[in-house]
């Protein structure tokens, strides 16, 4: 969370100074593209104070309306910033790009544009290597494509994400304002709009789809549920374990259910005495595991009795 807040800040700080230069250019010069790169950076400054507000939310203590805390916050407004940049960013930066086709304008002193362009990417760009930076640390082995995948941080990569698309908005609005000057046809300028917000729509919907799952109730990766597996069907006094049921219910917490059948021959006082060992053994291997509930299923006639466990963190 920390290493997350960090990247969020810088991020912050470098789209506020960017926007403000992007629609000083974009008053003086009139260009489409450069409006809809202003755009782009200032919902990026707000997408950050909404995630600022959703780790802040996140760190709530459980209470009685919300027995397992507000983990899930930070999920919720991740994926507003995806509604957000989709609606907002994308829409305006299409909308304005096709009006600029349909009644062109000439850009006035275009040089404006790349002075200002060219330390949005100096700015945008050290931005986008400290979230990668951060981003790679926090992936470990994985690849890029399954650490946002398995990721269940969405924080870190919400943030390089948008500044991925952010320096690819400006790689394409300054190839427009230059094209539009060179051959004096001003739709180039309207046209890189359009594709700015064409990036963004794509960004958008990609983080949206990889949220998702996180904020409806995603499991915690497959290493960690076979660990658990393992760990309960190592004890002596279980003879099978049946399922294996975890959430998370924020970055750093994961909820985890347990069934497990117990040896018939075992008493009752030594089923409560293995269920407090496997839950102290599987926090202590896994510490995002906060909370754990053991399904204890014995084999011999009569109700199934079920120990629950994990009051603690």
């Amino acid at each position: 969370m920390a290493s997350a807040k960090k990247v969020i800040y810088a991020a912050l700080v470098g789209n506020a100074l960017i926007a403000v230069t992007k629609f000083i250019a974009a008053a003086l010069t009139g260009s489409s593209a450069m409006l809809s790169e202003g755009i782009h950076s200032i919902v990026d400054t707000g997408n950050q104070v909404l995630l600022l507000h959703g780790l802040r939310r996140a760190k709530k203590p459980a209470d009685e309306r919300f027995p397992f805390g507000h983990g899930k916050e930070i999920y919720f407004w991740s994926f507003i910033v995806a509604i957000l940049i989709f609606a907002v960013g994308a829409g305006i930066s299409i909308y304005e790009g096709v009006h600029r086709i349909l009644v062109p304008k000439q850009i006035i002193d275009p040089h404006i544009n790349y002075i200002v362009l060219g330390l949005a990417m100096i700015f945008e760009g050290a931005a986008w290597y400290f979230a990668f930076t951060e981003f790679s640390k926090a992936k470990g082995k994985w690849g890029y494509i399954e650490a946002v995948q398995r990721g269940k941080d969405p924080s870190l990569f919400v943030v390089l994400f948008e500044d991925s698309a952010a320096m690819l908005g400006l790689v394409v609005a300054f190839a427009g304002v230059l094209l539009a000057q060179l051959s004096g046809i001003p739709h180039f300028d309207g046209a890189a709009s359009v594709i700015i917000g064409l990036i963004l729509a794509g960004t958008a919907i990609w983080l949206a789809y990889e949220t998702k799952g996180l904020l409806i109730g995603e499991s915690a990766n497959q290493r960690v549920v076979q660990g658990i597996r393992q760990i309960a069907g190592s004890y002596a006094e279980v003879e099978h374990v049946n399922e294996v049921l975890t959430m998370h219910m924020g970055p750093d917490f994961i909820l985890v259910n347990i069934s497990v059948n117990f040896a018939p021959t075992i008493s009752a006082n030594e089923v409560e005495v293995t269920v407090a060992r496997l839950d102290k053994e599987i926090k202590q291997s896994y510490p995002n595991v906060k909370r754990i509930f053991i399904e204890a299923e014995a084999s011999r006639a009569g109700a199934p009795a079920k120990a629950r466990t994990g009051e603690g963190a």
